[in-house]
């Protein structure tokens, strides 16, 4: 069996950063991988590539992340061998490419994460068509609104499963969902799936 690589990119878009901190996130990744040292490559004076064997974890990437000002991780697909090497890469790209697109506040993400977010983002205009049509007047709804219907979809719509996550009470999870299909210009569940994606749209670039 082939082993699997991650590609990411590490950059900073802060004139006066300290690049060291570049180096720090690389090898920062690797260690999430569970290594010790990233292939890595000079791609600009703020700009590193790596690959690292396996799946860096999302969690640990996180908190060392949060010790890093200033810098950005765009981290690829996971795949085997040679091609994976560059196809890894290239959802690298994809993902940074569309972090930047959507002047998104976001410090890392994860091309799995964002892969539906990325391609209907390709097309800026059609992607804010899209989420004006989708979610009609709960694109301007307190955040609170829109983030209970985007974690109860995230949990398959299970109510009980969105207010624990959300550490909030059921009945008030509940009376924001109506608001939200109140909002809506279509019942939540006629289209579950596209208000789903047009609200990972507003998180990614910071409005949740």
């Amino acid at each position: 069996m082939q082993p699997t690589r991650t590609a990411a990119i590490v950059w900073t878009e802060a004139p006066d950063a300290d690049l060291s901190r570049l180096d720090r996130a690389a090898d920062a990744l690797a260690e999430a991988a569970g290594q010790l040292r990233p292939l890595s490559v000079i791609a600009g004076a703020a700009t590193r590539w790596l690959w690292v064997h396996g799946r860096p974890d999302g969690d640990r990437a996180r908190a060392a992340l949060d010790q890093l000002p200033d810098v950005r991780v765009a981290v690829g697909s996971t795949a085997p061998g040679v091609d994976g090497f560059r196809s890894s890469h290239l959802d690298a790209l994809t993902t940074q490419q569309m972090l930047t697109r959507l002047t998104s506040p976001s410090r890392l993400a994860f091309h799995h994460e964002v892969e539906l977010v990325a391609l209907l983002t390709a097309d800026p205009e059609g992607a804010d068509r899209f989420v004006q049509r989708t979610l009609g007047e709960l694109e301007t709804a307190p955040s609170e609104i829109t983030e209970t219907l985007r974690v109860f979809i995230a949990e398959q719509c299970n109510a009980t499963r969105a207010a624990a996550r959300l550490f909030t009470h059921r009945n008030t999870l509940l009376r924001r969902l109506a608001r939200a299909d109140q909002l809506l210009p279509r019942p939540l569940a006629q289209h579950t799936v596209e208000v789903g994606t047009a609200l990972k749209v507003l998180q990614w670039r910071g409005r949740l």
